[in-house]
């Protein structure tokens, strides 16, 4: 997979944990930050890096650098992700589940900040494993990564994107009536100001 060049899109960044660490040695302590850091264009792009340095905002500065350099595109159908899929890390565990329009981002931890700057606002997220949070977004990323549009798999094997994904069709035509119902509804609230303005004497 080609590297996306980072400086091409309008990168938001967000601190998703930061950690302190403390080293003996003979002469003393040393005091250190690791930081884990998330960022997207809320557009299908999205990466995660980990910085440490001895000052929390070098950590931050190191964690962006990271992030960027492992950024990936996502496919998204509208607002969700086009199937279920698990990824896993270590010992964590991440299943990620397409929603219906309006559920929102239904996912706690490290998730949470990852599928919001990916662009995804309709989601269903379960962590089953161990709840460390740079694993927790280690295995949301493979599981982001594994993520195909129903063309590209229904075009290897030769079917339609009927045949491969009924609920496909339902998932779209939801949304759409989502979208159609809200901007009738903005439609009918600017209609009732402007028969409630009284007019100047």
């Amino acid at each position: 997979m080609p590297r996306i060049n980072a400086d091409t899109l309008d990168l938001e960044e967000r601190v998703v944990r930061t950690n302190k660490c403390q080293k003996t040695h003979k002469g003393g302590r040393t005091l250190s930050w690791n930081v884990l850091v998330a960022v997207g264009d809320r557009k299908g792009h999205v990466g995660v890096g980990l910085g440490k340095a001895r000052a929390i905002p070098d950590a931050i500065r190191k964690g962006v650098e990271e992030a960027k350099k492992h950024i990936i595109l996502i496919p998204l159908i509208g607002s969700t992700i086009p199937h279920e899929i698990e990824g896993s890390a270590g010992a964590s565990i991440v299943m990620l589940k397409p929603a219906s329009p309006g559920t929102g981002v239904v996912a706690g931890g490290s998730v949470r900040p990852i599928l919001e700057l990916a662009g995804v606002r309709d989601v269903l997220a379960k962590s089953l494993g161990s709840a460390n949070a740079i694993n927790t977004a280690a295995a949301t990323m493979v599981g982001l990564k594994m993520l195909k549009r129903a063309e590209e798999t229904a075009a290897l094997r030769g079917k339609s994107v009927a045949e491969m994904v009924p609920w496909m069709a339902r998932l779209l035509a939801e949304e759409k009536a989502f979208a159609g119902a809200k901007e009738e509804t903005e439609v009918q609230a600017s209609a009732e100001e402007e028969t409630t303005e009284v007019p100047a004497a």
